[in-house]
C-alpha cells in the first residue's frame, strides 16, 4: 500500500507534522532565533529595509535576505509570530522537492532514485530537527540544489540559462549567508572534467556537445560575476548607509576574516569527521545502507552522478573543516549530496534475504529512546537532577515505543523499496515530534521569553528606561514588540551608575544562578538553569553590590 502513494505525499505530509508540532509546542529559542526575530522587528519599525538593525544599531552578521521574506510576511499577514518562523522550513521543504528534481537530472531513467532521495534526506536526523527551525542554513541549502541544477543544465544544453541560473543562486545565497555559497557550489562547476563525461545525457536528442572546456570555465565565471553583482548591489548601498565600522564588517569581518581566523566557534581540524556519524542516523545504523554501499565501493567510477555527489560533499566538507569556525548547521547545504548517493546506493543494491537487524536496529532505537524517556524522571539515573526533570511529560516516549514496535514486527523484503524508507524516516521524524512534546512543558517554563518580554514592554509604554545586564541579544525585542532599544549595561566600568543617575526610575535586567536575598527585585523568571531578575534603579543604588 505505501508503494503505491506518491512519495512526495509522505515527505510533504511529514513535513507539515514537525512544523506544525514546533510552532505549537515550542517558543522562539533565544539566542539564535529570538535574534534574527528582533532583526527583522527593528528592520520593520525603522522602515529600513537596506541596513539590518538589531537593538538600534547596525548588525553585520548576516544578510538581508531572511528578514526580507520575515518582512513579506508580515506585509501580507500584518506582524506576527508564525508567518516569520515558517520562512526557513518552508525552504526546508523546497529542498526536498529540489532535491528530487536533481536526482532526475543526474538519473533520468531511475525513477526510485528521485522518490527515495528527498525521503532518505528528510530522514537524516539532523536534517529532521533544522526543518522545524528558524536558521539560514536550510535557505542557503536551497540556493545550492538551485545552483547544481543551473550547472547541469549548462553542461546539458550548453545555454545561457543554466549559467545564469547559477549566477542567480549564487547571488541569492550570498545575501542568504554571504560568500559561504561559493564554497557549497564552485567546487562542483570547476571540477566538472571529473563528474561530466560520465553523465548520462537527460536526452540524446536535444544534448548539445559543450563547446570547449574554455567556454565552460568563462561561463562559470560570469556566473560568479553576476552572483556577485547581485550581493554588491545590496552591500554598496547598505555600506554607505550603515557607516564605516559596518562597511568593514560586511567586506571583511564576517567573510573573508571568519576564513583566516574565526571570531567564535573556533574547533580543530577533525571535529567534522568526529560529529558527523552521529547527524546521520538512523541511516548510519541500518545494515541495508551498509550492503549497498558496500556494492558500489569498486563502481562508482563509472557513474557521473555519483562522482558529482561525492565531489559535492567531500570538497565542502574538507574546506569547511580547514575554516577555524565550525559549527554543526555548516553542513546541511551538503546533505542532499549524501541524500542523493545513498539513494543512488539502494536502489542499485542486488537483491538479499530480509536479515534480522534490518528491522531490529531502528526499532532498538525508537524503543530505546521512548523507554528513555519514559523512565529518566522516575529511576533517577542523572546525577545532580536538572530542574527540567520533573516537568517531562515522559509519556509522550510511548509514541516512540509504539513506532519502534511497528516497525519491528513490519515486513521488510529483499530489495528495499519506498515502503522501507518511509518506515525508517518515521523514526526521526517521531523522535523530533516526541521530544517536542515531552518537553512542551519545560520548553514553557525555561525558555518562553514572552512574560518577561511583555512586562519590559509594559514599562517602556510608560516612559521607564530599560536596560540589560551583560550581553544583549535582542531577545526581548520582538517578543514584547518593544518599540525602543534597550541600554545596555556591565560591559564597561561606571556604566551601571551612570545608568542609574540618568534614570531614576529604570528597570534593570539581570541573570544569576543563585538570587540575591540582600533586596526583593520586581519580578524574576525562570530562564534555563537560571533566573532572569529585573531590579529598579532605587533598589541598586541602595544595593551597589547587586551591580556585579
Amino acid at each position: 500500500m505505501l508503494n503505491r502513494i506518491p512519495a512526495s505525499i509522505f515527505w510533504t505530509g511529514l513535513w507539515f507534522v514537525l512544523v506544525a508540532v514546533s510552532l505549537f509546542v515550542r517558543p522562539p529559542l533565544p539566542v539564535d532565533e529570538t535574534r534574527y526575530l528582533a532583526v527583522a522587528w527593528d528592520m520593520w519599525l525603522r522602515h529600513d529595509f537596506l541596513v539590518p538593525y538589531l537593538n538600534g544599531e547596525p548588525y553585520s552578521h548576516k544578510p538581508p535576505l531572511l528578514f526580507w521574506l520575515m518582512h513579506l510576511g508580515w506585509a501580507i499577514f500584518g506582524v506576527n509570530d508564525v508567518t516569520p518562523r515558517l520562512v526557513a522550513p518552508l525552504f526546508g521543504l523546497a529542498c526536498l522537492f529540489l532535491t528530487r528534481s536533481l536526482a532526475r537530472d543526474l538519473w533520468p531513467d531511475d525513477r526510485r532514485v528521485h522518490d527515495m532521495a528527498p525521503l532518505i534526506l528528510l530522514g537524516c536526523g539532523f536534517w529532521t530537527l533544522f526543518s522545524t527551525l528558524t536558521m539560514f542554513d536550510l535557505i542557503l541549502a536551497f540556493w545550492t540544489l538551485l545552483g547544481l541544477r543551473g550547472v547541469l543544465l549548462a553542461w546539458r544544453q550548453g545555454s545561457v540559462c543554466g549559467f545564469a541560473m547559477l549566477g542567480f543562486a549564487i547571488g541569492l545565497g550570498a545575501l542568504t549567508k554571504g560568500p559561504a555559497i561559493l564554497l557549497h557550489i564552485l567546487p562542483v562547476a570547476l571540477l566538472a572534467p571529473l563528474w561530466a563525461g560520465q553523465l548520462v545525457p537527460e536526452n540524446l536528442k536535444t544534448a548539445k556537445p559543450l563547446r570547449s572546456w574554455r567556454w565552460w570555465y568563462f561561463g562559470v565565471f560570469l556566473s560568479v560575476v553576476f552572483g556577485v553583482v547581485i550581493g554588491l548591489a545590496w552591500a554598496i548601498p547598505a555600506g554607505i548607509a550603515g557607516g564605516e565600522v559596518y562597511r568593514d564588517a560586511i567586506l571583511w569581518g564576517q567573510t573573508a576574516g571568519r576564513m583566516v581566523k574565526s571570531f567564535a566557534h573556533q574547533r580543530p581540524f577533525w571535529w567534522y569527521v568526529a560529529v558527523l556519524p552521529g547527524l546521520l542516523v538512523p541511516w548510519l545504523i541500518w545494515p541495508p545502507l551498509w550492503r549497498a554501499l558496500w556494492r558500489l565501493r569498486s563502481s562508482w567510477r563509472a557513474d557521473g552522478g555519483l562522482r558529482l555527489g561525492l565531489i559535492w560533499f567531500v570538497a565542502a566538507f574538507f574546506i569547511f573543516s580547514l575554516i577555524s569556525g565550525k559549527q554543526l548547521h555548516y553542513l546541511l547545504p551538503e546533505f542532499p549530496a549524501l541524500a542523493l548517493i545513498l539513494a543512488f546506493a539502494l536502489c542499485n543494491q542486488v537483491p538479499s534475504g530480509v536479515a534480522f537487524w534490518d528491522r531490529a536496529l531502528p526499532a532498538m532505537l525508537a524503543v530505546g529512546l521512548g523507554g528513555f524517556i519514559i523512565l529518566v524522571p522516575v529511576l533517577h539515573v542523572i546525577p545532580r537532577e536538572p530542574f527540567w526533570l520533573p516537568l517531562l511529560n515522559n509519556q509522550w516516549g510511548a509514541l516512540l515505543i509504539a513506532v519502534g514496535l511497528w516497525i519491528f514486527f513490519a515486513r521488510f523484503d529483499g530489495v528495499v523499496d519506498q515502503a522501507q524508507i518511509v518506515k525508517i524516516v518515521l523514526v526521526p521524524v517521531t523522535i523530533v515530534v516526541t521530544v517536542h512534546l515531552a518537553a512542551a512543558p519545560v520548553l514553557k517554563a525555561a525558555y518562553d521569553l514572552q512574560p518577561v518580554s511583555q512586562q519590559l514592554k509594559i514599562w517602556q509604554d510608560e516612559g521607564i528606561a530599560l536596560a540589560n545586564f551583560g550581553k544583549y541579544h535582542g531577545q526581548y525585542q520582538f517578543m514584547g514588540r518593544l518599540t525602543k532599544p534597550m541600554a545596555i549595561v556591565g560591559r564597561k566600568q561606571g556604566d551601571v551608575a551612570a545608568f542609574l543617575a540618568r534614570n531614576p526610575n529604570g528597570r534593570v535586567v539581570a541573570y544569576y544562578k543563585t538570587v540575591p536575598t540582600d533586596a526583593k527585585p520586581l519580578v524574576q523568571y525562570h530562564f534555563r538553569s537560571r533566573t532572569i531578575v529585573v531590579w529598579d534603579s532605587k533598589t541598586l543604588q541602595t544595593h551597589p553590590n547587586l551591580r556585579n
